[in-house]
């Protein structure tokens, strides 16, 4: 499990999914988006999400399924967004496997408060605390204040570095692929694809590593994509 919240929205309309990324990446959790019911299941299964926003009313596949497929193999707790508001449809929802239930249309940040409580509730990272060091507090993370100290001196980091480098520390040694890692940053809507993350990995090297061309901290994985060579400091 990540020391950082790991958050998939599943939702068809990017102008409502780009603002739930952003009040739920204002509480530090790293957040993974979809458009589709499809897309939605693969990135269920590849980055295994703390907790799942899912919205019923999907084009390709219905949320219903989409629940139903979560719920066969996992236990992660969902959060359903749906503009059907009669009874009936909450109980549905319930039966499927959801863990609580939101009506279009929502405060942003009454979801936030109900996803922070399902959180905690069972068992989840609610979210990073005051900072974190790793490599013997040679790199040393400050979420709130969104600050990287470098064996003692601050970096400043573009906000796509600053997500990708989260992504990276929230689970050391896990290997991310370019496409998670463009999801995190732009929703998976970022024009210049994949590679682009290549450029952005070189830039992050530069600020973070002492040898660039030997990095220690970000590493590559070879027909995998990126993982994070540093250990978390208890």
């Amino acid at each position: 499990m990540s020391v950082v919240a790991t958050v998939l929205i599943i939702e068809d309309e990017r102008k409502l999914r780009d603002v739930l990324r952003g009040y739920l990446e204002r509480e530090g959790w790293s957040v993974l988006s979809a458009g589709t019911g499809a897309e939605g299941l693969s990135l269920a299964a590849s980055a295994d999400p703390d907790l799942i926003v899912l919205d019923l009313g999907l084009p390709d596949i219905s949320g219903e399924s989409v629940a139903e497929e979560v719920r066969r193999t996992g236990s992660v707790p969902i959060v359903m967004l749906t503009a059907r508001a009669e009874e009936r449809d909450r109980i549905r929802g319930f039966e499927l496997g959801a863990d609580d239930y939101v009506t279009k249309p929502f405060s942003p940040r009454e979801l936030v408060l109900r996803v922070r409580a399902m959180l905690r509730r069972t068992g989840r990272p609610v979210g990073p605390g005051d900072g974190h060091s790793y490599g013997n507090g040679e790199i040393v993370i400050d979420v709130p204040t969104r600050q990287v100290h470098i064996a003692g001196r601050l970096v400043e980091l573009t906000p796509t570095e600053w997500t990708i480098l989260l992504a990276l520390t929230g689970s050391p040694g896990r290997v991310y692929s370019r496409g998670e890692l463009v999801n995190r940053a732009r929703g998976g809507e970022f024009l210049g694809a994949e590679r682009s993350v290549d450029s952005h990995i070189k830039n992050l090297r530069r600020k973070i590593e002492r040898d660039p061309r030997s990095p220690t901290a970000v590493l590559t994985v070879l027909g995998g994509g990126y993982r994070f060579g540093l250990t978390r400091d208890v």
